[in-house]
């Protein structure tokens, strides 16, 4: 039975305790601080005031909750083609999304809308850095048949030209039953998560622990904080043995790798729907995205030694978005790929495999102003601190070593490996000392080029190239300007000539 989307209506009644909890994450989001001492300190208040108080607000944001989701309504205005949503409490928002507009639309569903067993839907365009539309709580049938409606807009060919297909039609009974072409298995998955992003892991590792330290010296207020953790690593065995904490510290990151891999990216299906990919994964926070080919801007093909003698590979998918924050959380990652489900997904986005057709490189002096950079500089700048400012840094003088020859190998592969592929239907940028990505684009997504040659470059004949796409920039420094100008020349032909709709 088809939904009539033209007439406003609430999310599911359930949704109210959806609104709820999520009201109540963000407020507790806000005052986590005051939490903290309060639950650190609960023995010093009275117990029932305590109880009042908590009774009160957890009413005030169930009456909060309440008017959300009364004041909560969506509906296809079919006259003007747009999807509508009006929200707010006192002062009400009315939010229009013009359906040809619309990018990308997404179900998702957390740990709360698991319990309940409600899902969300997202809606997004290129026009914003946050999505147009959100509907926290409707059921999962509900929610398919509004994606079908929110995308049949976008021209497509029929699905009786591929017999593969499946179809998005509200009244198809398969709807669930749409078989993915691909799995990423949970052995993938770990080969994977002890193969790639080590610089990400501890990033987020070592920001993880030292938040916590700060907040809890913070909201302690401990004087002796730093002087307790300085005693107690000077009197570990642990700070005998480097090889023991590297180690350690290794295990640590593969770990917590593990962990946010598999969280993220659990059961991943990838499905092929009316000529698009139809992607879902996820644990506790599971999620459900289509690509469009016709939308796909830019297709990143990532790579490491490891990786290879294991068969897997990453791929990430960028689509159009409104600036460099979204650019990053836009990008839709498939991990774990072998060669041959690489090249079945490139030949449904891109309609065929590229191939790397003429090859630009580098000049040498962009490896010589990296090395000055990133190894010589900040050379100099220790010396001169240690002379003049701080002689108790040259303490650390055995570790320079380390540094020169590891950032030296990053910068020599990362040169090695920079270079760029120009074909009549493709352009491939490949880049990276460890990971080796390659960026793959089509000529009549680019919006816009821009090609740079400072005066001291010109006797070399070197200049520098940027491709602006609705899904983020590609660079190429420092090539040959002469063939960088005639590939710009080739590249604004078909820009003018193209009849793509990719918007």
């Amino acid at each position: 039975m088809a939904n009539n989307f033209s007439q406003p209506q609430r999310q599911s009644p359930i949704g109210v305790l959806v609104m709820f909890f999520y009201t109540l994450q963000v407020y507790a989001k806000a005052l986590w601080p005051i939490l903290l001492v309060t639950i650190l300190k609960i023995e010093k208040y009275n117990k029932l005031y305590l109880s009042l108080i908590i009774a009160a607000v957890l009413v005030v944001v169930a009456i909060i909750s309440y008017f959300k989701y009364r004041n909560f309504t969506f509906f296809l205005d079919d006259e003007n083609e747009e999807f509508v949503i009006t929200e707010g409490i006192f002062n009400k928002t009315k939010t229009a999304i013009q359906l040809h507009k619309i990018q990308q639309v997404n179900i998702n569903q957390s740990f709360i809308q698991k319990i309940i067993g409600v899902y969300e839907l997202e809606v997004d365009t290129a026009g914003s850095n946050k999505k147009e539309g959100n509907i926290k709580a409707i059921s999962h049938q509900l929610a398919l048949s509004l994606k079908t409606r929110l995308l049949e807009n976008n021209k497509r060919k029929p699905v009786a030209e591929n017999q593969d297909d499946f179809s998005l039609g509200i009244d198809n009974p398969i709807i669930n039953e749409i078989i993915p072409f691909i799995k990423i298995s949970f052995a993938s998955l770990i080969k994977v998560a002890i193969t790639s992003n080590y610089g990400r892991s501890i990033a987020l590792m070592f920001a993880f622990f030292f938040s916590i330290y700060e907040n809890f010296k913070n909201t302690l207020g401990d004087d002796n904080t730093d002087t307790n953790i300085a005693n107690f690593f000077e009197n570990s065995i642990l700070m005998g043995s480097m090889s023991i904490l590297i180690v350690i510290l290794i295990f640590v990151v593969l770990v917590f790798n593990l962990v946010r891999v598999i969280f993220k990216f659990y059961d991943y299906k990838v499905s092929k729907q009316s000529g698009s990919l139809l992607l879902s994964f996820g644990l506790l926070n599971s999620k459900s995205t289509i690509i469009k080919p016709e939308k796909v801007q830019i297709t990143t093909i990532t790579q490491n030694f490891l990786q290879k003698k294991m068969n897997i590979l990453g791929i990430k998918i960028k689509q159009a978005t409104s600036g460099e924050p979204q650019e990053r959380k836009s990008a839709i990652e498939i991990p774990g790929c072998n060669a041959d489900e690489r090249n079945e997904i490139l030949q449904l986005l891109l309609g065929q495999i590229p191939e790397k057709g003429v090859k630009l490189l580098p000049n040498y002096r962009k490896l010589v102003f990296t090395i000055f950079t990133t190894i010589m500089l900040p050379l100099f700048l220790y010396l001169g601190i240690g002379t003049w400012l701080a002689t108790e840094v040259f303490e650390y003088y055995y570790l320079l070593p380390f540094y020169v020859i590891g950032i030296g190998l990053l910068v020599v592969f990362g040169f090695k490996n920079n270079r760029l592929f120009v074909n009549d239907s493709f352009i491939i940028k490949q880049s990276g000392a460890w990971d080796i990505s390659n960026d793959i684009i089509a000529p009549d997504k680019i919006q816009a080029i821009t090609t740079s040659q400072l005066f001291w470059h010109k006797k070399a004949n070197i200049g520098s190239l940027i491709l602006h796409t609705a899904g983020g920039d590609i660079a190429f420094q420092l090539g040959n300007f002469e063939i960088i100008k005639e590939f710009v020349n080739q590249w604004l032909y078909k820009i003018e000539t193209s009849d793509s709709n990719w918007m």
